[in-house]
């Protein structure tokens, strides 16, 4: 059984894999300066002693170690974290390369390993990023804005009179309150900014499949022209195909 880890800026996620397919997951949130006891007890007694490989990729590289302790405890196994120096089979046009978010790397790769090159990766969590893969198997460079949730946090932050609201589905594109208001602005707004960054990165690359990951890519889906497939373990899936 092959442990893949994604440790994002909001939580940790954990898939285990029989072979090919993900059996079973599960999230933590993530917290920078947490101990390795606090994720332990965190993870309680989700982790199979059946473990026999880890890997992992992570964005926040302060708890780092102390997710190795954790999953060298817990499955005897040395974990295995994925940096830029992998070979993704892709040629990197970007600069400095250590810059790029290793996230951005494996859902690309991901992506050109199971839908084909061309194509558009959006990955929507935290950060929004869209990044263009040729059909060469270039990777062209990519788009990072806010995420939904992010957007919301800081707008309350800039203007402290308007409330940190829950973004969700508005009934009606105008609101009738202020939390209404807010709702709706955020929540069509991004999916606005969304589309419209895809549509010019179609403009400019000629390339017309994307593909959507992240929790917000379930979450808006339907909303989403032009994004024809969503995959919401896409970088799950990516750790797998690199651990062997």
């Amino acid at each position: 059984m092959l442990l893949a880890v994604d440790i994002g800026n909001t939580s940790i996620k954990f898939g285990l894999f029989e072979g090919e397919k993900l059996t079973s997951k599960f999230s933590v949130p993530t917290q920078r300066d947490a101990t390795p006891d606090e994720i332990k007890l965190d993870l309680a007694d989700r982790m199979p002693k059946s473990i026999e490989s880890a890997i992992v990729c992570s964005v926040v590289p302060e708890i780092g170690p102390a997710i190795r302790s954790v999953l060298r405890d817990a499955t005897s196994v040395e974990p295995v974290f994925v940096n830029n120096s992998f070979d993704f089979g892709l040629k990197i046009n970007y600069e400095p390369l250590d810059s790029l978010g290793t996230d951005r790397l494996v859902t690309a790769y991901s992506a050109v390993e199971k839908y084909g090159a061309p194509c558009i990766v959006c990955s929507l969590g935290t950060a929004t990023t869209i990044d263009v893969v040729s059909g060469e198997r270039e990777f062209l460079g990519g788009i990072i804005a806010p995420g939904v949730d992010s957007m919301a946090e800081a707008l309350h932050l800039k203007a402290p009179r308007l409330p940190v609201i829950e973004v969700s589905r508005p009934v009606d594109l105008l609101g009738r309150s202020t939390e209404e208001s807010i709702n709706t602005g955020i929540y069509h707004g991004y999916v606005a900014m969304v589309e419209g960054l895809i549509g010019r990165a179609r403009t400019q690359t000629g390339v017309g499949r994307a593909i959507a990951t992240g929790g917000n890519a379930v979450r808006l889906s339907e909303e989403f022209g032009g994004i024809l497939i969503v995959e919401e373990d896409l970088l799950l899936e990516g750790l797998r195909r690199l651990s062997f």
